[in-house]
């Protein structure tokens, strides 16, 4: 006769299955994938939901991709009934997506004799080119129709067989058509991969059991949720920050929050935000939400469950119409990646004021978009090739800030100078840490990079970067970090000219790119006797935001 188990090891032990789940998943895609963009960078994000859609477990992967994921979800449950086998695709940011690079994939997966799924497992993964008016499908637009590829949730495959005419569609409106299919095929075999461990746990549990372990699981959640958040000062804290511009000509473009803490609850509330602008930098709701929920979970801590119950602690109020919940047909593409970091450092900045011996300055603030297309004069085909440009860290309250890292709402690698140039008709002139970029204090922001590519053909070039009019905010007296600065030079010899954070131009072979990322702010203020401008630095706690 087999001894029950105690119930918090039963919880532990089911959220750390829950989440191999999505682990594995995430390996199987990263090995199959093509682009160097989702192989090389893990620029893509799996997760488990149970029948409801309510997010059951995660893999460490994406913040900004995983808070969103279940609208996306939600989104599928309006084509039911579904089948064994079936896999769904949705992109639409105004039906749970993000932006339209980001593809996600949602299968049911069925483990007991009835007709309905008993869970659903989800892959997104960042396409380098879906179409639209630039390559790399982050135009500076001003509607999502110029933005790429759109799709409300259709069926890729049905009973474990692909559905040819959306294949063709797809692959019929984007630059790399070879490219992405390849990408898609390596999610379904994460999808399929997520698929066969559930039903290998329902072997051993059972479906019922599995079911129950998951909605205890999200009960835990949001138990543990509320405790910690009822642990935080109770009020009301405010916060504002801005967008340099929305791309367009128009900015700078202000974000506020009003944070009310107490009852073990929190509700945010961005009223007075800017209204839905012209230009690609307008978010929807679904990312408004993650990036609010990302920047509380940093700061309350612990080893808490991430999953539906959390997220129920927290209320979100973004007003519809606005740049944090833009209407359609509102471009989008820039919300996703830049305005979600701006909602961050307002969420932090609030939190500063509740909490202010916890929360760090403000990092970069950006993920600096880096897109170039173009024909490959070697291959004779069209090539797509996007990247996110790490920065400085924000210094905190007992700790420097680290250089050179990515920052918040993402979490990819930077592409390896081999993998790009073998892939690109582009060369990796310089990478280097941008030194004494972060902002002074009596600990010190940190570093942003500096990275040279070099042309080998001519393309359209897209670069979309924030902090380029105002550096990252230090607090408790520290400066703000050195805002960013992107260069081009049109050939050999020629003087660099400097470009706006956002811009779109063609080039020829053997122009020159710089993007320098943002420093992090720095907190606290410097002393007289502060060391000198080497890069010696003092490690953060293993506690504290980001790390």
């Amino acid at each position: 006769m087999k001894r029950a188990l105690p119930a918090g090891v039963r919880l532990a032990l089911y959220q750390g299955l829950f989440a191999a789940v999505a682990e594995e998943m995430g390996i199987a895609l990263m090995r199959a994938a093509y682009s160097p963009n989702i192989k090389e960078r893990l620029d893509f994000s799996c997760a488990v939901f149970d029948a409801r859609a309510r997010l059951v477990a995660q893999a460490a992967h994406i913040p900004v991709h995983l808070g969103s994921m279940p609208r996306a979800v939600e989104a599928v449950l309006d084509r039911a009934p579904f089948r064994r086998g079936d896999t769904l695709l949705v992109n639409d940011p105004y039906r749970g997506g993000t932006h339209l690079p980001d593809l996600t994939l949602v299968s049911p997966v069925f483990l007991s004799r009835g007709g309905a799924p008993d869970f659903f497992v989800a892959s997104r993964a960042h396409h380098a080119d879906v179409g639209g008016a630039a390559p790399g499908s982050m135009p500076l637009a001003r509607e999502i129709y110029e933005e790429g590829f759109r799709a409300p949730p259709v069926f890729l495959a049905r009973d474990a067989r692909a559905e040819p005419d959306v294949l063709a569609l797809l692959m019929a409106n984007v630059r790399t058509p070879d490219e992405r299919r390849a990408d898609l095929d390596a999610q379904l075999g994460a999808q399929i991969t997520g698929t066969r461990r559930l039903e290998e746990m329902a072997r051993r549990s059972g479906a019922t059991e599995l079911a129950r372990e998951a909605a205890a699981l999200i009960a835990h959640g949001e138990r543990s949720m509320r405790a910690a958040l009822a642990r935080l000062p109770r009020g009301t804290f405010r916060f504002a920050d801005v967008l340099d511009d929305d791309g367009l000509g128009h900015g700078p473009i202000p974000i506020r929050v009003a944070l009310t803490l107490g009852r073990g609850g929190a509700r945010l509330d961005f009223s007075g935000s800017s209204p839905q602008v012209a230009g690609p930098v307008n978010a929807v709701e679904a990312v408004t939400r993650s990036a609010s929920q990302y920047a509380l979970r940093c700061v309350v801590g612990g080893d808490l469950p991430v999953n539906h119950g959390s997220f129920a602690a927290v209320e979100i109020h973004a007003p519809l119409g606005t740049v944090v919940n833009a209407r359609p047909p509102a471009a989008v593409a820039a919300g996703n990646v830049e305005t979600s970091q701006r909602i961050v450092d307002v969420v932090l900045g609030a939190l500063a004021r509740a909490l202010p011996g916890r929360v760090p300055a403000a990092s970069s603030g950006t993920m600096n978009n880096l897109l170039v297309g173009g024909v490959d004069p070697m291959r004779g085909r069209p090539f797509a090739y996007y990247e996110t440009l790490g920065g400085g860290h924000g210094a905190g309250p007992g700790w420097d800030g680290e250089s050179a890292m990515q920052a918040h709402m993402t979490n990819t690698r930077n592409t390896p100078i081999e993998a790009l140039e073998h892939a690109y008709p582009l060369r990796v002139i310089e990478t280097r840490i941008r030194a004494r970029s972060g902002g002074r204090g009596q600990w010190r922001g940190g570093d942003g990079i500096v990275r040279v590519l070099g042309l080998e053909a001519a393309a359209r070039v897209t670069v979309i970067a924030e902090r380029r009019e105002r550096g990252p905010y230090g607090l408790g007296g520290g400066s703000s970090g050195a805002p960013g600065v992107n260069r081009v030079r049109v050939r050999s010899r020629a003087a660099p000219r400097r470009l706006p954070g956002k811009f779109q131009i063609d080039l020829d072979a053997g122009a020159e790119l710089t993007v320098e990322s943002p420093g992090g702010g720095g907190h606290g203020r410097p002393p007289q006797t502060r060391r000198g401008s080497g890069d010696t630095r003092r490690r953060a706690p293993s506690r504290g935001v980001g790390r």
